[in-house]
C-alpha cells in the first residue's frame, strides 16, 4: 500500500499543488505544518535532470519534514525519462507527478503542459516509461480539456488506464479558461467514477467553503490548493476544521508573525540570502489588507536577513 492508499482511508486528502516559483521546500514546509497532508514541488524539467544541469539538481533539495512529499517532472520526451526519475528516487522522494495539465505559455510553446493531450500516444508512452522506471507511486495531473473540447481528461484517462497510475489531480477549468471562470463540477464527478486510483480536485479553491463544495459536488478524494494558499498557508487546517466541525478560525497577529518567522528560517537555511530574497512576494501576500499594508510593503521588498523581517514586523 503506497502513501496515496493509506491517506485515500481518511478523506478528504488535502494537498499543496505544484507551483513554479510558489511551492520550494520553504513553503512545502510551511504548508505541511500547518495542515497539508502532501506536498508537491515546482515543476521540474526531464531534459534538466537528463543533462544534469546544476540549478534544477539544486531544487531536489528538501526537508524530511515535508514527507510525503511529490517531485513533478515535465517534459516530453520519454527517452529521457529512465535516468531523470533514478534521480528522483535516489534523492528520496516519495512519487513522482508528470504535468499534463500547465497552461503556462513557456511550457505549451514547446507542445508541454496541458497542449500534451493532443497526442495522447505520447502521453500514454510518458506515463508508461517513468511507470516502468520507478517504484514510487506515480500520479498525474491535467485539466478538464483543450481545443475547446476536442480532447478531454476523460479521453487522456481512458489512453492511461492500463498504467499503475495512483493519483489524478484535476483542474476543473480548460485550457482556455486559464484560471478564471466556473469549475466543471460535473466532469470531475465522471473523472472521480472513471479513474481507478485517487482523485484531487484543483482550480478556484480561496476558501474552506470553495473546498467543501468540491468535495461535496463531486465526490473526489481531496483537493489541491494553489493560489490559493497566497499569504494564508493556514487555510488547510481551516478546511479541515470546517468539514469537521463546521467552522473554523483565522489565526491572530502572533501566529501569523511565528509562520512568518518560520518561513524566513527556512527559506535561509535553503538559499541564504537569495531565499530571503524571493520569500519578498510571500512577505506581502502574508500582511495583505493590513493596516499599513503599503507602507509594510516597501519595507519588505527591501529585507536581506531574516533579522530584516523580524525588525519590520516589529512595525505590527
Amino acid at each position: 500500500m503506497n502513501f496515496w492508499q493509506k491517506l485515500s482511508k481518511n478523506r478528504p486528502i488535502l494537498v499543496l499543488a505544484p507551483m513554479a516559483g510558489i511551492t520550494d521546500s520553504a513553503y512545502r514546509l510551511v504548508c505541511k505544518n500547518q495542515g497539508a497532508d502532501v506536498v508537491y514541488t515546482e515543476m521540474t524539467s526531464i531534459d534538466a535532470l537528463f543533462y544534469d544541469s546544476r540549478k534544477t539538481v539544486s531544487m531536489l533539495k528538501y526537508d524530511k519534514k515535508e514527507k510525503p512529499v511529490v517531485l513533478q517532472l515535465f517534459g516530453k520526451r520519454p527517452e529521457k525519462v529512465a535516468k531523470a526519475v533514478k534521480i528522483v528516487e535516489e534523492a528520496g522522494f516519495d512519487g513522482i507527478d508528470l504535468n499534463f495539465g500547465c497552461p503556462a505559455k513557456k511550457v505549451v510553446r514547446h507542445g508541454g503542459g496541458i497542449t500534451l493531450l493532443r497526442d495522447l500516444s505520447l502521453c500514454h508512452e510518458l506515463v508508461q516509461a517513468v511507470c516502468e522506471s520507478s517504484k514510487l507511486p506515480v500520479s498525474v495531473k491535467t485539466r478538464v480539456s483543450l481545443d475547446k473540447g476536442k480532447t478531454t481528461v476523460l479521453d487522456f484517462i481512458d489512453k492511461i488506464k492500463d498504467q499503475p497510475v495512483s493519483a489524478l489531480m484535476l483542474h476543473g477549468r480548460t485550457y482556455e479558461q486559464m484560471f478564471t471562470g466556473e469549475i466543471d463540477y460535473e466532469v470531475m464527478k465522471e473523472v472521480k467514477k472513471q479513474f481507478k486510483g485517487v482523485v484531487i480536485g484543483n482550480g478556484g479553491i480561496n476558501t474552506p467553503e470553495d473546498a467543501k463544495i468540491m468535495i461535496d459536488q463531486t465526490g473526489i478524494d481531496g483537493v489541491g490548493l494553489a493560489r490559493g494558499i497566497y499569504g494564508k498557508p493556514w487555510i488547510f487546517n481551516q478546511i479541515k476544521d470546517y468539514i469537521q466541525k463546521g467552522s473554523y478560525e483565522f489565526p491572530d497577529l502572533s501566529v501569523i508573525k511565528k509562520i512568518v518567522q518560520l518561513h524566513a528560517k527556512a527559506a535561509y537555511k535553503m538559499k541564504g540570502e537569495h531565499g530571503i530574497i524571493e520569500l519578498r512576494k510571500h512577505l506581502c501576500w502574508y500582511f495583505k489588507g493590513f493596516p499599513k499594508a503599503n507602507e509594510l510593503r516597501k519595507k519588505f521588498v527591501q529585507v536581506k536577513t531574516v533579522d530584516d523581517i523580524k525588525k519590520t514586523l516589529t512595525y505590527l
